[in-house]
């Protein structure tokens, strides 16, 4: 759990936007960023963002709702959102999780995720769910 990051709390009720500010949304983070996270999948890959989670009831649209464009691709179960105007991937919910949002930590405001140190990166090219589980 990270509550600091470069000497800025993160808040318990943190506000994260986009670039150009038409998206605002504010996430429950009691516990800080928590396992923050990369992953190697196409998407992430490209984006290269670093993502945490929150709950699917963690997030809350203060701005900006009508600026929100979903993009799914494959199995069409991740739901990544980003702004329309700048195009700025601010969440998405997840295919390993759907329980979960996770969010883009550098969109958090005031929060510089170059700050973070040795950052994971999750194998997304052999995701969990479509690995072959064993036969019982």
């Amino acid at each position: 759990m990270i509550t600091s990051v470069g000497g800025v709390a993160v808040l318990p009720r943190h506000r994260l936007s986009c670039h150009c500010g038409a998206v605002v949304l504010e996430l429950a983070l009691p516990d800080g960023i928590v396992e923050p996270r990369r992953c190697d999948c196409s998407i992430c890959r490209r984006k290269g963002a670093i993502v945490a989670s929150v709950p699917l009831a963690g997030i809350s649209v203060v701005e900006g709702a009508e600026f929100l464009q979903l993009y799914q691709f494959n199995t069409k179960v991740a739901r990544h959102y980003f702004c329309s105007r700048c195009g700025i991937h601010t969440h998405h919910q997840r295919r390993s999780f759907p329980d979960q949002y996770s969010y883009n930590v550098g969109c958090l405001e005031g929060i510089n995720p170059f700050l973070l140190n040795d950052v994971p990166v999750y194998d997304g090219v052999e995701h969990p769910a479509d690995r072959k589980r064993p036969a019982a």
